[in-house]
């Protein structure tokens, strides 16, 4: 402890300044301690394990600069903002309105790690904020998550012929997707678009599954869905359609206004020159630097198995195309799997094959958002592998309903050096790890 201790007063100075020039950070840690587990074997003995089997494949390779990973923002842009001060890569103007990077933010590649989408205040605040981000010159890269990937489906269910397999996809986002639509139809939907959609009763009745649809679903997805999965997707529907309507109401919207906006959606995000059709165009679903792979979620082994041969790229590319029109196969697919899964049983696995494959590869760490936390970033072993967990609850929604005050602020730190520092205003010290540096 007493090494880790010293490598972690070491770290410290690694830290850039912060330029709070809003005065929002006034707990932001700035002294440094060892990452809780990652030193003391005996209570981490699953992360003891997954060190040891990194030197027995080749040992660790550092980012040639540094990483600033963030994810899970949730339509909170001034989380976001918040956060990218916290970790130094910009300087907010004293209003707030504006922002430019610093020199830390120069030098750095930023990774938001998925689910940029639903929740609140604003999704196309938070949008608009990382438009700002990409215009500022920073090196960024947007990861998919599956609240992301779920809009996309929901979007699409509502175009073209209807299908027993996707007909349930709007209705599967519930009332996470009404703001926004919300904020669509305020901003983009006009009367013209109004005029052309068809009376109320008809409206509701395209957002709504067909009566028979259960059992038409069941036939349809055999074959493709293993038989608890269906069972496990009817029921989920009928909970959400039983709920639709009310939530619907509480959100202002008529059946009409909410199937505009959805079809809205296709234009703004979806269509060449759409507002935001930039946000799903330059979306991937991992990105990699040394020995670290970054995705909103997980892995399973066919990933494992595509990632050794064909790198990031292949599995990039394989997952913009299939995310394409994408099917209910696709959602519950090895390549979805990597913006959805929690390793349930449920979920397809990640074996110590899968592993193995990863370390033969040079990979021994992910770094993930999808599981958000109260305390800050968390280091674990799952099924072998080291994953640090990097969603610290960012987004007032989420914080209001879990007990967390104020608005989210935090951000990974990962440098050349070998040095990981996960900052956290939840968390009274920053968390330290040196891994190839512990005896």
């Amino acid at each position: 402890m007493d090494q880790a201790a010293s490598l972690s007063r070491q770290a410290a100075r690694l830290l850039p300044p912060v330029y709070d020039t809003a005065a929002d950070l006034p707990d932001l840690p700035r002294d440094v301690e060892p990452w809780p587990c990652a030193t003391a074997p005996r209570s981490g003995p699953q992360i003891a394990a997954s060190l040891e089997k990194v030197q027995r494949s080749g040992g660790w390779r550092w980012p040639d600069r540094p990483v600033v990973f963030l994810s899970d923002p949730h339509a909170d842009a001034e989380g976001f903002l918040r956060s990218l001060v916290a970790s130094g890569a910009i300087r907010r103007t004293a209003d707030r309105a504006g922002f430019a990077l610093t020199a830390f933010g120069r030098q750095a590649r930023i990774i938001v790690g998925g689910d940029c989408l639903d929740k609140g205040p604003s999704n196309l605040g938070m949008l608009d904020a990382l438009a700002s981000l990409r215009q500022s010159g920073a090196d960024l890269q947007i990861l998919a998550g599956n609240h992301d990937l779920r809009m996309r489906l929901a979007v699409e269910a509502l175009r073209g012929p209807r299908s027993p397999l996707t007909d349930h996809l709007f209705m599967r986002m519930g009332r996470k997707i009404l703001p926004a639509l919300r904020e669509v139809f305020e901003r983009f939907v006009t009367p013209a678009d109004m005029a052309a959609l068809p009376p109320e009763p008809a409206c509701k009745a395209r957002l709504f599954p067909r009566p028979d649809w259960p059992e038409n679903f069941a036939r349809a997805a055999r074959g493709q869905l293993r038989p608890e999965v269906i069972d496990k997707e009817i029921r989920k529907l009928l909970s959400k359609r039983r709920k639709f309507d009310a939530e619907l109401a509480r959100s202002g919207l008529s059946h009409r206004a909410t199937l505009a906006a959805a079809r809205k959606c296709h234009d703004v995000f979806f269509t060449p020159g759409g507002a935001y059709a930039w946000f799903y165009d330059n979306m991937d679903v991992v990105a990699r630097s040394g020995s670290l792979l970054f995705v909103h979620a997980g892995l399973c082994d066919a990933m494992c198995a595509l990632l050794s041969e064909g790198g990031t790229a292949a599995v990039n590319a394989r997952y913009r195309d299939a995310a394409q029109g994408a099917s209910l196969a696709f959602y519950f697919g090895p390549l979805a799997n990597l913006v959805r899964t929690k390793y349930r049983a449920s979920d397809l696995q990640l074996t110590a094959r899968g592993v193995d494959m990863l370390h033969a590869n040079g990979i021994h760490m992910v770094v993930q958002g999808h599981v958000n936390n109260h305390a800050g970033q968390r280091l674990l072993a799952k099924r072998g592998l080291l994953h640090l967990e990097g969603d610290i609850t960012l987004d007032r929604t989420s914080r209001s309903l879990e007990g967390l005050d104020g608005i989210g602020a935090g951000a990974t730190l990962i440098f050349p050096s070998g040095d990981v520092i996960g900052l956290s205003r939840d968390y009274p010290r920053a968390k330290h790890f040196a891994p190839d540096r512990l005896s």
